[in-house]
């Protein structure tokens, strides 16, 4: 059982060099206010608390000034910054496991990448996925097999509908040992969307965990919208159990 195991010590690396142009703001979307608080605040809090949790890393673009000021409002035990990032997530990722590495993290040692606009992520979905990934020799992923019908285009128009069986929509964390995502990154080419994509590209079969729809990415200005709806519900829901 992992309740057993004497160490279930992880760690995190939470890639937020981008600009996040589809939100629509005039800033980086992981600085949106969500009841009053930034989004990417949201996604490290969910970590906070959760047993195990260890050194863990923000990486950001090398002319970010707005997340060590964040951090100085809304200190996040276990979290440090790295000025870091790269163009594209797996540089950003790259660099974060690097950042990691000079903190002593260890080869063998677990990370967990999270996207910063998946910020309504809680720590029963971080749970489930130590769960099943702790005793698992690869690793593995939150996802979400595919719920809608799965249509494929042709300038704009139906071209065919596909079969969505044995189809997973990806979310994160997504959980792996350190060195072995470390050479996955480095061997990959640029199709890499994430980092199960570069665990496949290595030979390996990254496990899926089902996750939950509420679990979503944070990409247009829509998503945002009901983001807060979601959060200003828990918050009242939180207050109501007290």
């Amino acid at each position: 059982m992992v309740t057993d195991t004497p160490d279930r010590r992880f760690h995190v690396v939470i890639p937020c060099a981008g600009s996040g142009s589809r939100a629509n703001i005039g800033a980086p979307k992981q600085y949106a206010l969500l009841n009053g608080i930034p989004m990417v605040v949201h996604a490290v809090r969910s970590f906070q608390g959760v047993r195990g949790l260890s050194q863990s890393v923000l990486v950001v673009a090398p002319d970010d000034s707005a997340m060590v000021d964040v951090f100085k409002q809304w200190p996040q035990p276990k979290f440090f910054v790295s000025h870091t990032g790269g163009a594209t997530r797996a540089q950003s990722v790259l660099a974060g496991l690097n950042a990691l590495k000079a903190k002593g993290v260890g080869p063998d040692e677990w990370v967990l990448v999270h996207d910063a606009a998946r910020c309504l992520l809680t720590p029963q979905l971080i749970e489930k996925l130590l769960l099943a990934c702790l005793v698992d020799k690869v690793g593995g992923l939150l996802a979400l097999p595919l719920p809608d019908t799965l249509k494929s285009e042709s300038n704009g128009r139906v071209d065919i509908t596909l079969d969505r069986s044995g189809k997973w929509l990806a979310q994160t964390p997504q959980m792996f040992r350190l060195e072995m995502l470390f050479q996955a990154l480095m061997s990959a080419d640029e199709s890499v969307t994430d980092e199960a994509s570069a665990m496949e590209m290595s030979g390996l079969s990254p496990l899926l965990v089902p996750s939950a729809a509420f679990n979503f990415k944070v990409t247009y200005a829509e998503d945002l919208q009901m983001a807060q709806a979601i959060l200003a519900d828990r918050s009242v829901s939180t207050v109501l159990a007290t």
